[in-house]
């Protein structure tokens, strides 16, 4: 299983070297290396890495503070790679998520995070009635007085909030943008995404061209990728869209594109809305000669 190492120091002023010789000797075949604050979790290339890394590899960091500064945030990179079938090691902490004993201590610390949150709300609703006995108005005083300063911390806790609920999908969009974009409209691209998802985790387009503009602002995605696409011929159409089923899964099959098909509503060629194999692969063979695939 391939061991994918990640190192991260905090000021142009540190050096990941001995992170880097360390991840090496446990073995990493290839190790990324970051230059951003603990506590930002938009982190360029960790997200890259996340996005990158499939089944069975193993992210590995020297220690758990190189990855995260928090429980929340350690817990949701890990759920991450569950999601993708993929492993999480700390060399000089107790975790490895494929091994029982670091399942155990993740568990552990998964009770310990709900346990805290639990605390918090409890003190602040035990806070808040104590200031309604008093005759105080709970909240924060500078909202209340319209403050600029306070507004804008507001503002920016709500906007950490929201990169953090989209780091958490990225999975499900980021690449498909990354590749398809502008080559391909937003509604073919968006179908595309939505395709192999639940009902409950597929994206509008509003939504989902709010994530990439986040995502571009802050430089996790190029900005070529908001530029208008151009015209597609239609004989030109059918074979991108499964070319880049094709490309995003290398190894789907035949029969797994037609339900790919079919759960977007594509018609085929002829306009019917069952798909057969064989309409899949002349579409591929189409697409092949054009140049999409590969």
């Amino acid at each position: 299983m391939p061991l994918i190492g990640y190192a991260r120091v905090s000021t142009e002023d540190q050096t990941p070297l001995p992170q880097s010789q360390a991840l090496k000797a446990a073995g990493c075949s290839e190790i990324h290396q970051e230059q951003a604050s603990g506590g930002n979790r938009a982190r360029p290339v960790l997200t890259r890495v996340l996005e990158r890394i499939g089944r069975g590899d193993t992210l590995v960091v020297v220690r758990i503070d190189r990855l995260a500064r928090s429980l929340s945030h350690l817990l949701e990179v890990i759920e991450r790679l569950e999601a993708k079938g993929a492993f999480f090691r700390s060399l000089t902490d107790p975790i490895d998520t494929a091994s029982p004993q670091g399942k155990f201590t993740l568990q552990v610390l998964g009770a310990t995070a709900e346990f805290e949150r639990a605390l918090i709300r409890e003190r602040t609703k035990a806070g808040l009635a104590s200031a309604r006995t008093e005759g105080r108005i709970g909240g924060n005083p500078g909202l209340r007085a319209r403050d600029p300063a306070a507004l804008r911390k507001i503002r920016l806790a709500r906007q950490d909030g929201y990169m953090e609920r989209l780091n958490q999908t990225a999975q499900d969009w980021v690449p498909h943008v990354r590749r398809l974009r502008p080559d391909m409209a937003w509604e073919d691209v968006l179908r595309i995404i939505n395709a192999p998802l639940p009902q409950a985790r597929r994206w509008t387009q509003t939504r989902l061209l709010r994530a990439v503009n986040a995502y571009v602002r802050d430089g996790l995605l190029p900005t070529a990728v908001l530029a208008r696409a151009g015209r597609r011929e239609t004989d030109d159409r059918l074979p991108a869209i499964v070319a880049a089923i094709k490309g995003a899964d290398p190894k789907i099959t035949l029969q797994d594109i037609c339900a790919r098909l079919e759960a977007m509503r594509e018609r085929t060629p002829r306009g019917r809305t069952n798909w057969q194999p064989s309409s899949v692969k002349m579409l591929l063979e189409r697409a092949e000669r054009l140049g999409m695939l590969g």
